[in-house]
Formats: C-alpha cells, structure tokens, sequence
C-alpha cells in the first residue's frame, strides 16, 4: 500500500510538470501596407472539415521554448533546499488548509535556514533604522532611539535625493561600504581593511555567483575546475552546472567531525588534473549542512595548499556569528591569512562572503549581503564592477540593513540594552538546540550526529535496511529522499535528504535545520526518532522469512 501511494504521488507529480500545448491559428496572411492587423491572442480555430482534423492551412504555431529548447545549462541546475520533498511539502499543507485528513496537524518545515519563518523574532534595532529610512518623515517622531536616527541620517545622506528609492552605485553606498570596512577591522583585530575592495550584493548567493562568472572560462583540459566540499551547500553545484564549470568534490571528514583535510584537497586537486583546470577553492565555515567550525591550523594549511597551487579562495562565511561549541572559535580566513605573513597576504587571491540572512538577525527576506576582494589585479576589478553594473545595484534597503548588522548599538548608546539581550537571546537559544538535537539524534539505533557546533543545521547519518535501498531503486529516486518523503507524509516533517547535497557512496544523510522554537524542536525529534524506529521495524519484518 505504501509503494503505491509513493508511486502515485509521483505521477501525480509529473503529470503537474507535463506541458498542454495550446494550438491556435492565426487569422490572416502576413499584413500588406494598409491592412487590418490581427494579434494572435484573437486566433480562433476554423471548423474541422467533414467532422475530422483541423485543415492543413490551420497548421498549430509551436512554441518557441520547450523542454527540447530549454537551456542545457538550466535542466542541469538542481536545489534541493526547494526540491520535490519542499514541493510535496507545500501540497500536503494546502490540503490540511482545505480539511484534508492527515495522520498529523501540521506540517513543521525544517528544510531551510528562514529563521524569522520559524518563529524568530526581528532585532528591534535594525528594523528601527530601517523603518526610518524607508519613512524619513519618522526621524521626528520620539519612539526612535537617537542612535538609530543617528544611522539611518548617515545613510539617507549617501543614498540619491536623501530617498532609499533611488539607486546606489553598482558597488553599493559608500558610507555602507565604509563601515562594513571599520567591521572587518574590528573583527580582525586590526588587519586592515579597504573600504574600496568592499561590494554590496544581494544576499551572499549573489556575490558567489559573480566572483564565480569572472573564474570560469577553457572548453576541454582547460575548463575551469570549481572545488568545493561535499556534503556541499547547493548553491555551488547549481552555479557550476549553469556556468558550464566542472565540479571538482573533496571530501569532509565525517569520522572527525566534518573536518576538512589538507591530504583530501590534494588528491581532489591532482585528479581533476587529468581532466580540468581547478583554480577556484571554496570554503564554508561554519559549514553549511554539516555545522562544524574549522580550527584555525586547518584554514592555515587550506591557505598555505592554496597559495602553493595559484588557487582562488572563496570563502562563504555568512554563519560567523552561529558559533555554539565552547571549543570553538570563528577564525576569518583573511585575518589567517594576514597573521601568515606578506608573502602570502599580498599574493593569496581570496574573496570572502557575509550576509543579513544568517547570524543572530536572520533577515533573509532583505536579501543583504557583501563580499570582501583581495589580491584581485586592478584591470578584473574594473569587470567586476562591469559585470555588477548590468544589475544596477542590490537592494538599497538590504543594504541598510547589512550597515547595522556590522554597525549595531555600541555600549553606551541607548540601544544597546535591548540590542544585546536580544542578541544573546537568540544565540543561547541557538546553542541550546544545536546541543538538544545532537543529543536526542545520537539515542536513536541508527542514526549517528557529529555535534553541531555552528551554522543552523544537524547533518546525521542514518540507516537504511537493504529492502528500503531496493524499493527506492525501484521507484527511481535516492534511499534517502524515500526516507524523507516516507518521513513527510506519516510525520508531516520536512527535511532534506542528504543526497541533495552531496555524501560518500554507500552513506545516506538528511539536513534539517535546529531553528524552530525549542518546544517544536522538540517534538520534531521525537516523532523522528519514533519514525525511524518504525521504519527500521519496517523493512526488518520485510526480510524475515516467511513461516
């Protein structure tokens, strides 16, 4: 019974997919100087001839882009933070909304880092300045603090007409850019920071993919080769596959807490050798699915494999601020960088990445973020802000809201009370899941979690008996999106199946993300715990002999 309803899930998926074409014919010839015009949404189909087809003249205009049309490069392109799980997700509640009886009342998404989505609440400050910068006219009224009207002047006074409305500069607004600058210094303890090296982008995604558009150019052997970790975040293979890249995988070290090895990059880099061109090195830490904090050994000797190899450092650090284990510490790979000295300071290509979405402020939907460029020769830059330019400039009210992100109340301003206790707020809460989660996970025969030391996200191994893995084969999809999809429809949880972001063969994964509210974490783990009893109980019964 339960293959079925998979298996008709799935047609009735497809069959959602599954283009009609409309025909229509297009009344007239080709129009002469002075004749009537006809659109072709007032086509209109003639009589069919003695009761059978349409005539020959009434010949159907095809369409111009089908799935045979459609760009390669797109087809190739998969997300699985918004995959078919997330799509089944969305049907399953809409039917709840319309009575439809379900095991559940529910549905508890857990598949993506949207963290006011799930339940948590604004920094007050940043949306005061916010606020009065998209309303000017409030910076008289006495229920904004002094220092956010103070902030939100400073940045009306570099926007265009002193108005939010208008368009910044392809790079972003200088003031903005200048503190993001006076940020980096601070939080690098005095490495030097150039305010002109410094982008505005639209959310961190954006800036990864333009940095990525300058790196990727050859055809055959010298085909620019991106290496990124797996498990991976999806946005790097996406961009990889839509800029006609190679993806070039290294491995993280499951047995050692995700831990990346100097010895891994480079079996990676000398075999794509034989195939690529790899120059591009990617990095995320605080990793994104798999929560670990990279030690700062580890990023030396990253750098150091780096500037042996002429390789251009990416490194997507937006989850600087997630950091939960009291035996770790965020080390950012340009202060490393500086501390290894000029020789490889001055030399190392790197861009690293930061965003409102993530931290303590989880303001995904303003889509602000930056990226910091260094060691790029003078005459790319100049493509950059080229290439930057085609899109005019990110959103400027993102932007504001990126300058208090790395502006926010100073002790001593009226704001910073209520700022910290916020702040800390969410963070302790974020540490209490992240140890919640691992512990709970970890009791469950079957499921193995690495302790999640940053980031939002748990990232456990589990099990899957040899009759699920055959069932899955047989239905055309992984073990692990079984596993979720099965997961889904008896539980109302959505997670995501770690091949969706990339594991070693034979292992199987899910991402889930530790945001919801504790009591709702909760639950979520113990109706998955019981879940994956049942479905281990399952498919054990399935390979017992018959009696």
């Amino acid at each position: 019974m339960h293959r079925l309803r998979v298996l008709s899930g799935r047609v009735l998926a497809q069959s959602r997919l599954d283009v009609q074409t409309v025909r229509f014919k297009t009344q007239g010839s080709v129009q002469q100087p002075g004749s009537k015009r006809f659109s072709t949404a007032e086509a209109t189909a003639e009589p069919a001839e003695n009761g059978n087809a349409l005539s020959s003249a009434s010949a159907a205009r095809e369409r111009s882009l089908t799935m045979e049309t459609l760009n390669p490069n797109v087809k190739a392109v998969e997300y699985a933070v918004r995959g078919p799980i997330v799509l089944k997700a969305v049907e399953i509640e809409k039917g709840l909304q319309q009575g439809m009886k379900r095991p559940f009342e529910e549905v508890i998404k857990a598949n993506i880092g949207d963290a006011h989505a799930m339940g948590q609440q604004p920094i007050t400050f940043l949306r005061q300045v916010v606020a009065l910068c998209t309303c000017p006219e409030l910076l008289e009224s006495p229920a904004f603090p002094e220092d956010a009207k103070i902030r939100a002047r400073r940045i009306l006074q570099g926007c265009g007409g002193k108005s939010l409305g208008s368009y910044s500069d392809s790079q972003g607004v200088d003031c903005i850019r200048k503190d993001i600058a006076a940020y980096l210094e601070r939080r690098d303890q005095g490495v030097p920071a150039n305010w002109e090296d410094i982008y505005l982008t639209t959310g961190a995604s954006d800036g990864i993919m333009s940095i990525l558009k300058l790196l990727v150019s050859g055809q055959g052997l010298s085909r620019t080769g991106v290496m990124i970790p797996i498990p991976q975040y999806p946005l790097y293979s996406a961009a990889i596959s839509e800029l006609e890249a190679v993806q070039v995988n290294y491995y993280l070290d499951e047995e050692h807490c995700w831990a990346l090895d100097v010895n891994e990059l480079r079996r990676a880099y000398w075999e794509a050798k034989r195939y690529c061109n790899p120059k591009v090195l990617c990095i995320i830490n605080p990793g994104n699915p798999t929560g670990q904090v990279q030690s700062r050994k580890c990023i030396e000797d990253v750098l150091h494999f780096a500037y042996e190899e002429k390789l251009f450092v990416m490194s997507d650090e937006v989850y600087q601020d997630n950091v939960y284990s009291p035996d770790c510490q965020f080390h950012s790979f340009k202060k490393v960088l500086y501390e290894m000295g000029p020789e490889y300071f001055d030399s190392v290509e790197l861009t690293s990445f930061h965003s409102t979405s993530k931290g303590y402020t989880g303001e995904c939907g303003f889509r602000g973020g930056y990226m910091e460029v260094i060691n790029m020769a003078a005459e790319v830059k100049a493509q950059l802000v080229k290439l930057l330019s085609v899109r005019l400039c990110p959103p400027v009210s993102g932007q504001a809201a990126m300058d208090v992100v790395v502006n926010p109340p100073q002790q001593g301003e009226p704001s910073y009370p209520q700022f910290l206790k916020e702040k800390m707020l969410v963070l302790s809460a974020l540490a209490e899941k992240a140890k919640m989660t691992e512990e709970i996970l970890n009791k469950v025969p079957g499921i193995k979690c690495n302790p999640v030391q940053g980031a939002m996200y748990a990232f456990p191994r589990i099990f899957i008996p040899p009759q699920a893995i055959e069932e899955a084969k047989a239905l055309g999809m992984p073990p692990d999106m079984l596993y979720c999809l099965r997961l889904l429809e008896e539980t109302g949880i959505c997670i995501v199946p770690g091949s969706g972001f990339g594991q070693k063969e034979g292992t199987y994964h899910f991402r889930m993300t530790i945001l919801p509210p504790t009591e709702k974490l909760k639950v979520l783990l113990e109706k998955l715990s019981a879940f994956h009893i049942k479905f281990l109980e399952e498919y054990a019964a399935l390979q017992e002999p018959s009696r």
